[in-house]
């Protein structure tokens, strides 16, 4: 075993051993020894390198951390900076009672961490700034976001410009408070370097630097001080150019590193996605909105002292619309009478909704054939068969007038249930009426019945989304005929789109929370009365008893 004098002699910190430390020594380590008293016993070569103000036989004053440590604030190693290095010191303690300090250069290994933890900073901003802008897919949303975000992570301030066919450009200002404020301007992108090119979106361009003192004022907020920085970087989109992010710093704090241009492109990338998702579903949305409004069943109202009313309920499958359908069309020139359909697609859903319209707008082209029901729904069979579609229709045709206080109705169902009558004394009748179905024989039958309506009398049209809807209190058991038309005599003498109120409300309460198919009632009624309403002909009016 190696001795150690108890005296400090020359070159103790060379010959110490390692096997004799609880730290392992490699000889190009700085080591100090020092007495119990604080004085410095020896140093080696490296050391005297390191720290040349450390002398044998003096006071550890420098470095200071080392000094304190050695004071006893600990029994393990320490650490500090020494110059722009930094090392920790592992204590050994000696048979002598010193105690010899290994310093070793941690300066690389320290400054791996910070990196590590830099990414891990930027990995974790990087995954909320994803969760933030994809919780939202409405665009001036994802603006706010973007710009909130990038003033508290990259930016002092922070504006976000969408792209626009107008002259005026949209944009979103977070400033230096955190104040975030939507505006408009009526400049030219091309009065900015790089503007342009960003809100173009294609081809990719990479970020661009800007001259503070040539950005014009609108680019730069209100009270926001001298512009030490300013980058626009452009927001890629899926397919479609989503817009450009300006981030501006003051010139207190230090320019853009490449590690945060960096993770402003990186940013860049996913507010780009996410608004340009967002800017495609609005678009979709709005397309959308055009075609269900053309598709949804129209609000109805009186038609030359006729009440009509109807209402729709989509199943919870569907998206606002589906296979059941109802239109009224108003007398013309060619025909003298009202016509109201009532139809069920096969199916449900928007494909469903799609051939709905299509019979639609087919029956509103055969208007001049409403006085011959039988021809008409040929044509339609026709129509439907010589189509991509394999669906199938029922439908029923009601051709309304009045005469003398009394509506007079033509009903012919096409393989579809047939309209209730609802007398004033609360007698139900049954249509005689019923036919082939549409779409999928190459010849169909109909027969057509004739009905009377009295004053207060209803006639009641309705899809099988109601009879077959399954409910009560096992949830499994259907509507029914029975039901239907129980519900129906307790409409008798209502106004017609009480009587739609109602069944609708009955055949609620039997789904409760089930699933039911596509619902659809419309109602005829012959107004209780004198209709008194001069205005228009198709408002209420008012009626006498």
């Amino acid at each position: 075993m190696t001795s150690f004098p108890a005296a400090p002699r020359s070159g103790a910190a060379d010959t110490w051993s390692a096997g004799t430390a609880s730290h392992p020594v490699i000889p190009s380590h700085p080591v100090i020894v020092l007495a119990a008293d604080g004085r410095v016993v020896d140093v080696n070569g490296a050391a005297s390198d390191l720290l040349p103000t450390v002398r044998a036989g003096e006071s550890l004053s420098a470095p200071c951390w080392l000094a304190a440590g050695r004071a006893g604030l600990g029994p393990g190693p320490v650490s500090g900076a020494v110059g722009d290095r930094h090392f920790s010191a592992h204590p050994s303690v000696l048979p002598d009672g010193s105690t010899a300090w290994c310093l070793v250069d941690e300066t690389a290994h320290r400054s791996l961490l910070q990196e590590l933890e830099a990414e891990r900073g930027r990995t974790r901003f990087l995954t909320e700034a994803s969760s933030a802008l994809l919780a939202s897919l409405n665009v001036d949303r994802c603006m706010e976001v973007t710009a909130r975000l990038a003033t508290e992570h990259l930016a002092d301030a922070v504006l976000v410009i969408a792209p626009t066919a107008s002259k005026r450009l949209p944009l979103v200002v977070c400033d230096h408070r955190g104040t975030v404020t939507h505006a408009t301007i009526s400049e030219e992108p091309e009065t900015v370097p790089g503007l342009a090119e960003a809100l173009r979106g294609f081809p990719p361009v990479p970020s661009r630097w800007i001259d503070p003192a040539a950005a014009p004022d609108w680019l730069v907020p209100e009270g926001f001080g001298e512009v030490g920085s300013l980058v626009i970087t452009p927001l890629p989109g899926h397919g479609v150019p989503a817009g450009a992010l300006v981030l501006l710093r003051r010139t207190r704090k230090a320019a853009f590193t490449d590690a945060e241009e960096s993770l402003a492109g990186l940013f860049a990338a996913r507010a780009g996605a996410a608004m340009s998702a967002a800017r495609l579903y609005a678009e979709q949305n709005a397309i959308s909105d055009t075609l269900m409004r053309e598709l949804l069943p129209p609000t109805l109202r009186q038609v030359r002292g006729v009440e009509f009313a109807g209402g729709y309920r989509p199943s919870q499958d569907s998206e606002r619309v589906g296979g059941d359908f109802y239109d009224v069309h108003p007398p013309t020139e060619d025909f003298p009478e009202t016509l109201a359909v009532l139809g069920d697609v096969a199916g449900k859903g928007l494909e469903a909704a799609v051939l709905t319209g299509k019979i639609r707008n087919t029956l509103h082209a055969l208007l001049p054939m409403a006085d011959d029901h039988g021809k008409m729904l040929r044509l339609l069979n026709n129509a439907m068969r010589t189509s991509h579609h394999t669906r199938f229709a029922t439908l029923v045709l009601a051709s309304v007038r009045r005469e003398n206080g009394e509506v007079l109705l033509r009903l012919t169902s096409a393989g579809h249930p047939a309209p209730l009558i609802v007398r004033r004394d609360g007698t139900v009748e049954e249509a005689d009426t019923g036919g082939t179905l549409i779409g999928v024989m190459p010849t169909i039958s109909s027969r057509t019945a004739e009905v009377r309506l009295a004053p207060g009398e209803t006639c009641l049209m309705f899809t099988d989304g109601v009879t077959e809807a399954r409910g009560g209190p096992l949830g499994d058991t259907m509507f029914g005929d029975q039901r239907l038309q129980r519900a129906a005599r307790e409409c008798a003498g209502m106004p017609a789109e009480a009587v739609v109120e109602r069944i609708q409300m009955v055949a609620s309460q039997w789904i409760g929370g089930g699933r039911h198919d596509d619902i659809a009632v419309m109602a005829i009624t012959a107004p209780r009365g004198a209709h008194l309403s001069a205005v228009d002909g198709t408002s209420r009016g008012r009626y006498t008893a």
